[in-house]
């Protein structure tokens, strides 16, 4: 559901991008603003966003090989990195610079004042609709989470750019139509070079939120607390399970969870049992954390000492001593 409604999420906001470039470059190429020329390198850098984002997504469905054996999935996560390195130079440094370079020569919008200000009430009005779409498409995975925690703790990077991308753009609609606004009232091009440096602040900061938050998923994260007790209450809830000796999770991309676990199975039990026990627990685990799809379960027998010890091994796993003779045992003494 995530990778379907991230698309239509992706695609909605291209096609809006494009269009908006389009507009936005025509109005600064009649007027001069610096405002719409910073917006118009933001919708370019957007819609090279998505397409990136559509890319990824199209490269990670690719098979397994020997040399990935677990696939391609996290490289949707290396797109979305390259997506918040390409807003933050693309999108926010330029617009500072322009903003530098605006202040320096301070001009109003002396020819089609009316463009502008049309272009970006057009744009307010298609972001819009993107943005909606990207809310609308968010909701149905984001459950009862916060707007900031599912931004932060999504595990599709898709939707979440998107978000943020859209709402950027937004947001940074409304200060160039100040600053234009502003600039046409007054004459005073200082106005038009304001707005277009908030469009930069703002750019820059997103991308820093992006590239924080993607890094996460590129050094790896593991299931989350609702669904670590998930899986635990999977394995234990049998009789095939006395208990885990220790459990780790990790992602291996946004729709593909990888369980490892070394767990404690009754003494006793011959190779069919246990090889039919594990079988069932697997089961159970996916029934649980759908996502859960690599599953590696190491039996083993438990041992209070080992685990008192700290060492999480099990009764046969842990290093048995040498036994020593008296005079082995009285030269180490005496040694």
């Amino acid at each position: 559901m995530s990778a379907n409604g991230g698309t239509k999420a992706i695609v909605a906001a291209l096609l809006a991008n494009v269009g908006i470039a389009v507009t936005k470059f025509v109005a600064f190429l009649l007027t001069g603003s610096s405002s719409m020329l910073a917006e118009a390198i933001h919708s370019v850098a957007d819609s090279g966003n998505q397409g990136l984002l559509l890319l990824g997504g199209k490269r990670a469905k690719r098979e397994a090989t020997p040399q990935h054996p677990f696939g391609y999935g996290r490289e949707r996560y290396i797109y979305a990195f390259i997506v918040s390195i390409v807003l933050f130079s693309v999108g926010g440094l330029f617009a500072l610079y322009e903003a530098y370079h605006k202040w320096s020569h301070k001009g109003g919008i002396d020819e089609w004042q009316w463009v502008p200000v049309t272009v970006l009430v057009a744009a307010i009005i298609m972001e819009s609709f993107s943005l909606r779409t990207a809310i609308k498409e968010s909701n149905l995975v984001r459950g009862n989470q916060s707007w900031v925690r599912f931004i932060r703790r999504a595990k599709a990077p898709e939707l979440p750019v998107v978000l943020l991308e859209d709402l950027g753009a937004l947001i940074g609609l409304v200060f160039a139509l100040f600053g234009v606004g502003m600039t046409l009232i007054t004459g005073n091009g200082e106005w038009d070079a304001a707005g277009t440096a908030a469009i930069g602040v703002l750019l820059v900061t997103i991308a820093i939120v992006l590239a924080i938050e993607t890094k996460s998923l590129l050094l790896g994260e593991g299931a989350e607390r609702h669904d670590l007790e998930a899986i635990e209450k999977a394995i234990t809830e049998g009789p095939e399970v006395e208990r885990i000796i220790h459990m780790k999770t990790l992602y291996l991309g946004p729709e593909e969870l990888m369980v490892a676990a070394k767990i404690a199975v009754p003494p006793g039990d011959s190779a069919e049992d246990l090889a039919r026990g594990i079988n069932a627990v697997e089961a159970r685990i996916r029934a649980a954390v759908p996502v859960a799809r690599v599953i590696y379960l190491e039996p083993d027998v438990y041992s209070a000492a080992a685990d008192q010890a700290g060492t999480g091994a099990a009764a046969h796993t842990a290093a048995p001593q040498p036994e020593s003779g008296p005079g082995e045992a009285a030269e180490r003494a005496g040694g």
